[in-house]
């Protein structure tokens, strides 16, 4: 599990280290006007809850910290990200199956649940991929070239192929 969710957000800094600081800022993508570095900052403020919970065992999406120079700098977004994967590498992988209190805000109020460190590791990655989905269609917009392409596809997404 750890080796796929260091691949994918191999995947980010492989981006991050090709695209310049307004490319990464940029805000002028409709519909939602959101950029490579405000998804990219999201996706890592995940993880970080996860490992700022872990002590405590309890894991709270809702206090991400909103790092204004990881969302608007790629040096500092590539920063967060070597961050996230020194810490997955603390992980215990016998702790995986320990039971973690996860709280968030679904829309209609705040809740908490039971996960395993696991379930907790494995939502964070498919968000990951998700918003990475979306950054796709960012670059896509800016004209930039996508990393690889792998990038933003989950993998159990049957491919389309292109009619080119």
């Amino acid at each position: 599990m750890i080796e796929a969710i260091e691949k994918n957000l191999g995947r980010g800094i492989q981006l991050l280290k090709c695209i310049s600081d307004e490319e990464y800022s940029n805000t002028t993508i409709a519909p939602y006007y959101s950029s490579i570095g405000g998804h990219m900052r999201h996706i890592l403020d995940v993880f970080d809850c996860i490992f700022e919970g872990l002590d405590s065992k309890e894991i709270n999406l809702i206090n991400r910290k909103r790092n204004e120079l990881a969302e608007n700098y790629t040096k500092n977004g590539i920063e967060y990200f070597d961050k996230i994967l020194a810490d997955l590498q603390t992980l215990n992988r016998q702790d995986f199956n320990k039971i973690v209190k996860v709280t968030d805000d679904l829309g209609l109020g705040i809740i908490t649940a039971d996960y395993t460190l696991s379930a907790i590791l494995i939502q964070a990655h498919s968000h990951a991929i998700h918003h990475f989905a979306s950054v796709g269609y960012v670059i896509s917009q800016l004209g930039i070239q996508l990393p690889d392409e792998d990038f933003g596809f989950n993998p159990t997404t049957p491919r389309v192929k292109s009619a080119t």
